[in-house]
This record gives C-alpha cells, sequence and structure tokens, in this order.
C-alpha cells in the first residue's frame, strides 16, 4: 500500500512539474532587487500575480546579479538554461549604457544572449532600458534604439521601458535614486504582469 501511495505520489508531482511554466528573469541589480528583500523584488511578485489572477503553477528564476552588464549575462546564462526555462525575460543593458561601454559589443552580447534562449527552445521576451544623456545625445538615442532593433530583428515581444512609472519617481525608488524601492517593485511587477501573461 507504501509503495502505492509512494508512486502515485510520484506521478502527481511529474504532472504538476509539467504544468508549471518556469520564467527565468536574466537581469542586473534592478531584477535582483538589489536594497529590497528576495520576495519583494519584481520577478517573485509576477509569480504571486501569475498564480493569483492567471490561476496558473509558475515559478520565477531570478538570474538578476547587481553590476551585470550584457557580457556578465551572457557568461552565465548556459548555466541558467539547464534548467529549461520556458520563457526567458532579458532585462539587461542598463550598466552598459551608464558606463559608456561599446554598443556594438552590447547589442553582440545580447544577440548571443537571445540566440542561445531561441536554440534552447525557451520563448523569449526583452525589455528596454533608457539612459540619462551622459554621454551625449547620440549615445543616448543609439542605446534606446539598440533594444528597437533587437526586436525588430528577431520579431521578439518588447517592452520598451522596464521602469516605467517607476523612473525618476522620487516614493518609488531608495535614497539612490536609481533603484526601485518595494513600492516601486510592485509597479514594476504589475507592468511585467500585463505584459507577459498573454505568454503563459
Amino acid at each position: 500500500m507504501k509503495k502505492m501511495i509512494f508512486i502515485i505520489f510520484i506521478f502527481s508531482s511529474q504532472i504538476l512539474y509539467a504544468n508549471t511554466t518556469s520564467i527565468l528573469f536574466l537581469g542586473d541589480s534592478l531584477t535582483e532587487g538589489l536594497g529590497v528583500a528576495k520576495k519583494s523584488a519584481y520577478p517573485f511578485l509576477v509569480q504571486e500575480l501569475i498564480k493569483t489572477k492567471l490561476k496558473k503553477e509558475v515559478k520565477a528564476i531570478n538570474a538578476g546579479v547587481s553590476g551585470s552588464t550584457t557580457s556578465d549575462g551572457l557568461a552565465r546564462l548556459k548555466w541558467y538554461l539547464r534548467t529549461k526555462p520556458n520563457i526567458v525575460f532579458i532585462a539587461l543593458g542598463a550598466n552598459d549604457g551608464l558606463r559608456g561601454l561599446d554598443l556594438k559589443e552590447s547589442q553582440k552580447n545580447l544577440e548571443q544572449i537571445i540566440n542561445q534562449a531561441l536554440k534552447s527552445g525557451s520563448k523569449v521576451l526583452l525589455a528596454g532600458m533608457l539612459i540619462p544623456p551622459n554621454y551625449g545625445p547620440n549615445y543616448t538615442n543609439d542605446f534606446r534604439n539598440m533594444f528597437i532593433k533587437l526586436k525588430d530583428k528577431y520579431k521578439l515581444k518588447f517592452m520598451p521601458f522596464l521602469l516605467n512609472k517607476v523612473a525618476g519617481e522620487q516614493t518609488l525608488n531608495q535614497a539612490d535614486g536609481i533603484h526601485p524601492n518595494e513600492k516601486g517593485h510592485k509597479i514594476i511587477a504589475n507592468e511585467v504582469f500585463e505584459f507577459l501573461k498573454e505568454e503563459i
């Protein structure tokens, strides 16, 4: 009898796992949730919104690491792809722009990330970023257009600005004015949820 219960448990677990959508959030400190608890960062909040509003099983994998550039994200992507995520949500590039890195290299890195994720069988979603005009209008425009070019080339579902409704709002950000606080992450989570809910 115990053996039969164990077999039923394993079988049920396999069915549950098969019906669970996994979402890999590949990003930097904005995704990691620098300055807030892991369960207050937007990837976890998106997971909970999907569970409560869509009544679907989902697992969010927070692959955000503070300070990450597109090169750093590319370097660790293969390890994360071993988990076979159904969806890869790319939110990288902000640190490249803030450091004034060569955008041709940044675009190449993002292209490799996109190609590897697609090759693994994952659906790819892309989030864009905006940066202050520290390096002049040409660099700022090229940075913004980099994401649009990738979206067009690979026909990706595209979220133009990850920090929409949050960037520049003092009450939604921490003291550094860059990283969202808990309230800011809730808004980002709602925006991301609305953006990707049809892909679940």
